[in-house]
């Protein structure tokens, strides 16, 4: 039996007054609160893919970790009805330009967070865990 699917995601933090916020968009569908993720580009190392999804959803850019902070396993729901499971590897991103446009925009909302309230709006149990631990610096 074959593993999940591998997708990619973009964790966006930034400091402000000495306290890390964590960038959330919604999702198209649900419009619950998530982080740009997506599938891996071939001809991209995964962070760079990461990367992409962070300026196309959210309409940021700026540093990227070119080691996960970690991983979360969660149900795509397709447009056929099908799940296919998937494991999401999460690059964080520091966050040094926001753009007034951007793909995406027409489609989500982006809002920046205080670490726990990011985490609090989040479904997914490993993104809140990915979340909390970029909080504690580790």
């Amino acid at each position: 039996m074959p593993g999940p699917t591998k997708q990619i995601a973009a964790l966006p933090w930034r400091k402000k007054k000495g306290r890390i916020q964590v960038l959330l968009v919604t999702s198209r569908e649900t419009k619950r609160w998530v982080i740009p993720k997506g599938w891996p580009e071939q001809h991209l190392q995964d962070y760079n893919a990461a990367r992409l999804e962070a300026f196309e959803e959210a309409g940021v850019a700026g540093h990227m970790h070119k080691t996960p902070a970690g991983h979360y396993d969660y149900d795509k729901w397709l447009e056929d009805g099908t799940a296919v499971a998937c494991r999401v590897q999460v690059y964080p991103m520091e966050v040094t330009e926001k753009f007034d446009k951007w793909p995406e925009r027409r489609q989500r909302r982006r809002e920046w967070f205080e670490i726990e309230d990011a985490a609090e709006r989040v479904f997914e149990a490993g993104l809140k865990d990915i979340i909390l631990t970029l909080g504690s610096g580790g």
